[in-house]
């Protein structure tokens, strides 16, 4: 199956769409455990009003608000590697998105770690791209070690490609 998406170059392959771990939209369940629990107060000072009794229903509907704003970030922030860049969209609210394209050739090194013991039990981390122009740090990566090795096969394909031209 071809995949493409919008901006794509003449030519240009997509080798592989990588997004950060899914722990990173867990603010949005934190979110939801809050507006539990403070809807949950109400009704337990104020037990002889049954209006009351509405608060945790309104606290679940603020909470599953919260967590799906925090998924939909999450899951449209997303990392296109190609033949010939690797190409960054990030979601910044419902209505807002930043796209950031680093060509492979402009790479000078590829630099993954793993942050101690939650990193590497629910197996995230982060992976640091530097260029002349600057750093693009990929921070809590999904199975960092394998997303660095498909990106540096990317890397060394662009170069052996660069080369021959």
């Amino acid at each position: 199956m071809a995949q493409a998406f919008s901006g794509q170059r003449q030519g240009e392959k997509v080798l592989f769409v990588f997004r950060r771990h899914v722990l990173t939209a867990r603010k949005g369940l934190y979110s939801l455990l809050i507006c539990l629990v403070v809807g949950m107060v109400p009704p337990l000072i104020w037990s002889s009003d049954n209006r009351m009794f509405l608060m945790p229903v309104a606290g679940l509907i603020i909470g599953l608000l919260l967590a799906f704003y925090h998924y939909t970030l999450w899951y449209f922030t997303i990392y296109i590697v190609t033949t010939e860049r690797i190409r960054q969209i990030s979601q910044k609210g419902f209505f807002r998105k930043t796209v950031v394209d680093l060509d492979l050739s402009q790479i000078q090194s590829l630099n993954y770690s793993v942050p101690g013991l939650f990193g590497s039990i629910f197996g995230y981390g982060t992976i640091v791209v530097q260029t002349i122009v600057g750093d693009l740090v990929i921070s809590y990566v999904a199975y960092p070690e394998k997303i660095y090795n498909k990106l540096h096969n990317a890397y060394e394909y662009a170069m052996k490609k660069t080369r021959k031209s």
